[in-house]
């Protein structure tokens, strides 16, 4: 019931943030050219999606999210395991990955271009770059999670690296591992639309590029709302995921 209660509040405030919206729109009180209404924004992102081309350019940016993310889901877990199970090497590169974690990667987005062009492998590239960083470091953090007790029980049984690995270890991780898939991916969608409003010819961000540079204000909005919703139903998607894993592992 509960839920349901804070579900119809947030419900609540979304209403009330858009006709609050669609009142300083219509009266007068923000430039409409500046901020048009939700009804018009609404309207313009049904025509885009039923009579334009866009859905090709959301499915180019959607292929190129999975790619990269495709790539470095198994270098990113593989790598976090293996820093965290070993002393020499974790000494060695975890400074490097906290410290990289830190940095905006947009300042690295010329070097990308200049090493992959301006074309899908380059914004696949790019995204890959974004999304490593929070899967290494969720899983140095998940490998520390796993009860030493447990381990060294099973040891005692005579418990195979693999069963202990599959039966003890995993399913500790898994709820921070998918912690880190869920922000991994965010970061993913963020730097693949980044690169695409640089210099892309095709993809959402290349669109929202370019409805800015022609002060496409309803189109503009549209597509910056259609970025937030991809961004919303797969970060909303995998946090369902994790309460459930959550809750197992409770």
């Amino acid at each position: 019931m509960r839920t349901w209660q804070q579900l119809a509040i947030q419900l609540g405030l979304v209403a009330a943030a858009l006709a609050l919206w669609e009142l300083v729109s219509r009266t007068g009180l923000v430039d409409a050219q500046l901020l048009p209404p939700p009804t018009l924004v609404g309207a313009h992102m049904y025509d885009l999606l039923l009579h334009s081309d866009l859905m090709r350019h959301v499915f180019v940016t959607v292929g190129e999210v999975l790619l990269a993310f495709l790539i470095a889901c198994p270098i990113g877990l593989g790598a976090g395991i293996l820093l965290a199970e070993s002393d020499y090497w974790g000494a060695v590169f975890k400074p490097f990955f906290y410290f990289g974690s830190s940095v905006p990667k947009s300042v690295f987005l010329p070097i990308f271009m200049l090493m992959f062009g301006i074309g899908f492998t380059q914004k696949t590239a790019f995204g890959f770059f974004q999304t490593i960083f929070p899967l290494v470091i969720a899983t140095i953090a998940a490998v520390a999670t796993v009860p030493t007790e447990l381990v060294r029980v099973a040891r005692a049984y005579g418990a195979t690296r693999w069963q202990i690995y599959f039966q003890i270890q995993w399913p500790a991780m898994l709820p921070l591992v998918i912690e880190g898939v869920r922000l991994g991916i965010l970061f993913d969608i963020q730097g693949v639309i980044f690169a695409e409003m640089s210099v892309a010819s095709a993809g959402l961000g290349s669109r929202i590029f370019v409805w800015g540079q022609e002060f496409q204000m309803p189109e503009l909005i549209a597509g910056i709302l259609l970025a937030a919703l991809l961004g919303i139903v797969v970060n909303e998607s995998l946090r369902a995921y994790e309460r459930r894993l959550g809750r197992w592992r409770q």
